[in-house]
């Protein structure tokens, strides 16, 4: 195994990992922003009403999104077993 070969493996792991990521971290942004506009129109500073609509948005990414990230993952981890004959030979 080359380190080109490490350096590509580690290259599409990050890649998975922040395409997985994204819809969750996306959901948390529009909401903490929504939540914030929310709060500077209305002058209401309640900590718990940022982090319980967050939880919630993530909550039903998750739910929306989970088997897309399950095959995105499934997916990876397929190819790099498949892959592993090739990488030690």
């Amino acid at each position: 195994m080359t380190p080109t070969t490490v350096i590509d493996i580690g290259r599409q792991a990050i890649e998975v990992t922040l395409l997985v990521a994204a819809p969750l971290f996306g959901a948390a942004l529009v909401t903490g922003l929504l939540v914030s506009i929310f709060q500077a129109a209305t002058q209401i500073n309640e900590m718990t009403l940022s982090f319980v609509p967050k939880v919630v948005a993530i909550f039903v990414t998750l739910i929306v999104a989970g088997p897309w990230m399950i095959t995105m993952l499934t997916d990876f981890i397929q190819r790099m077993f498949s892959s592993i004959p090739t990488l030690i030979g």
